[in-house]
């Protein structure tokens, strides 16, 4: 396919500041594509044999026998139970076997809704090791959304934590526990069968690379829930490109802290397979609390913790002691934006933690883009990385469909390695995502600058229209969050019969404050130009956010317009 190619002046350039080539960026002028700078080294590429599952293969990367009988690869950080790489490895081969003896057989769905546990990585790799294709949900999901789901996966077992176990009563399908002592009648739990594993063989199954590995849902780049379909090619790209990074900025004796839900393609990728492939420990947190947090890194003495904006935002507000991060040397943000400010206000009070953001989509297996050095993180606040190898991106002008150079904003595209095979039974979205070509329409407004670094603005379906221009929620809640005494914000659109939409803000404010929402207004209309101002502001006890920290604009949308529906 043919690719235009916007030549217009950067603005950079258009200042008359002196800069780099174009081409320092990865940006090829003639086909408008940018690709990653970094490349995988040999002892890193990604396997070529097409029969070879993810589960066969994070397998093959644990640590030598005589290492994997001691070393830790998993701790509960409330229990202080743990698993060595060698008892993790038994687990899922015991696993394994008991699944295939109860008839869970090569593509058949298998449903998992829990909390992180020790349990979480053994069933997942074990589901992947016979060619059964992982489910995963958000436990606070409800019955009804469940059962949605459970029915459009195709799910033939359930594998349930105890206390999850009543959103299944009127669902049709085999169901599991996690636990032995909550089981209900003569049926096995997870945990037996694993006990009991040993006595069953699996027969070689063959699986392919191309295989389906797992459907995760997702809200998807065009708005409803959607099964996304991973390939075992795709997981294992993805655990190829955690041990690239891995290689680049950590060690074996690293303790990484999980609390990132593994339900989710960021906690998945790196605490349900990824980190395995690098020999390195995981402290696992079963839910977010922001003081076992805290009391976790002391103990464990976490150096490595894998976040989200909200968590970085509660450091910067609520974290009394510096003592607390004394152990952290890195902490890494995904799956939200975090703004230049906060990154700023975090540096300036922990300035020993390395802030690294990095961006992806569960359409990408959760890879994309990454820091790999402090030094150019620093330099660029704001900005969410390079592209990882094997990455290659666009960025396409919204109206014209011309691929854009450096410092132009535009909807990003991706493609690679990891980009996944469609959605489950929606032909009609996938094509609306994924075109011919293999491109992933991402739904994000962003640019690349001189040095191959990508800047996400906001989601483009969430840019507000005010008279013709076009305000980014982002860049507000970014100013919002500078104001000392402002805890969280969030802005979304308003309809307006003069001027299409206004921006409106939900505030979250710090106790004991008298802040007005004439001051908030003020506050915001003093350093954005006039169409960006926010015009109404709300208190609010708590902003909505999604397990993965995203803002639910949705539900403050629908908050807003209930006094108006109400009147109707």
């Amino acid at each position: 396919m043919s690719v235009q190619v916007s030549r217009a002046v950067p603005l950079k350039e258009q200042s008359g500041d002196a800069r780099p080539p174009v081409n320092r960026s990865g940006f090829d002028l003639c086909t408008g594509i940018y690709s990653s700078v970094f490349q995988l080294t040999d002892h890193l590429k990604v396997p070529t044999d097409p029969d070879l599952g993810i589960a066969s293969f994070v397998l093959s990367q644990f640590p030598h026998p005589h290492v994997a009988e001691s070393k830790l690869a998993l701790i509960d950080s409330a229990t202080n139970q743990h698993l060595t790489y060698a008892q993790l490895h038994r687990s899922i081969r015991s696993l394994a076997g008991g699944l295939y003896h109860l008839g869970v057989r090569k593509g058949d769905v298998v449903f998992l809704l829990s909390p992180n546990s020790l349990l979480y990585p053994t069933i997942c790799l074990a589901v992947f090791s016979i060619g059964a294709i992982l489910s995963t949900a958000n436990p606070i999901n409800t019955s009804s959304e469940i059962a949605k789901q459970v029915l459009d996966s195709g799910a033939k077992l359930v594998i349930s934590a105890p206390e999850e176990l009543h959103k299944f009563e009127r669902i049709q399908v085999p169901t599991m526990v996690t636990s032995r002592q909550s089981k209900e009648g003569n049926s096995l739990s997870i945990e037996e069968l694993i006990e009991c594993g040993d006595t069953h063989e699996v027969p070689e199954i063959k699986i392919k690379q191309s295989d389906t590995a797992a459907v995760l849902y997702s809200s998807g780049t065009t708005g409803t829930s959607k099964g996304v379909i991973l390939t075992h090619s795709n997981l294992i790209t993805t655990a190829r490109l955690v041990r690239w990074y891995a290689e680049e900025t950590s060690s074996v004796n690293d303790v990484f802290l999980g609390f990132i839900p593994f339900f989710h393609i960021y906690g998945l990728v790196f605490f349900g397979y990824g980190l395995s492939c690098c020999g390195i420990t995981t402290v696992l947190m079963r839910r977010f609390d922001f003081q076992e947090m805290l009391k976790a890194i002391q103990v464990h003495k976490v150096n490595n913790i894998a976040a989200v904006p909200p968590v970085v935002l509660g450091l910067v507000k609520n974290c009394k002691s510096n003592d607390s991060l004394s152990s952290v040397r890195r902490i890494g943000s995904g799956a939200a934006p975090l703004s230049k400010e906060l990154i700023e206000a975090f540096r300036a009070q922990f300035p020993w933690v390395e802030l690294r953001q990095g961006y992806g989509l569960t359409e990408s297996c959760g890879a994309a883009t990454v820091f790999v050095s402090d030094e150019m993180a620093k330099a660029h606040p704001g900005s969410c990385g390079s592209l990882l190898p094997t990455f290659s991106a666009k960025v396409v002008d919204m109206e014209t469909g011309l691929a854009l150079p450096p410092y132009k904003e535009g909807e990003l595209s991706l493609k690679g390695p990891t980009i996944m095979k469609g959605y489950l039974g929606n032909e009609e979205a996938t094509a609306a995502t994924l075109d011919k070509d293999g491109w992933l329409k991402t739904g994000d407004l962003g640019y690349f600058d001189e040095d191959g670094l990508l800047y996400i603005v906001d989601r483009v379906k969430e840019l507000i229209k005010h008279n013709g221009y076009q305000v980014a929620p982002a860049e507000l809640e970014a100013l919002l969050l500078s104001h000392p005494n402002i805890l969280d914000a969030a802005v979304i659109p308003v309809e307006d019969e003069e001027s299409g939409q206004i921006p409106m803000a939900y505030v979250v404010k710090a106790v004991d404050s008298e802040l007005t929402p004439e001051q908030v207004i003020q506050f915001v209309a003093t350093q954005v130009a006039p169409y960006k101002k926010v015009r109404r502001v709300e208190f609010i006890d708590a902003i909505p956010k999604s397990a993965a920290g995203k803002i639910l604009r949705k539900q403050l949308i629908l908050q807003t317009q209930r006094p108006i529906l109400s009147k109707l």
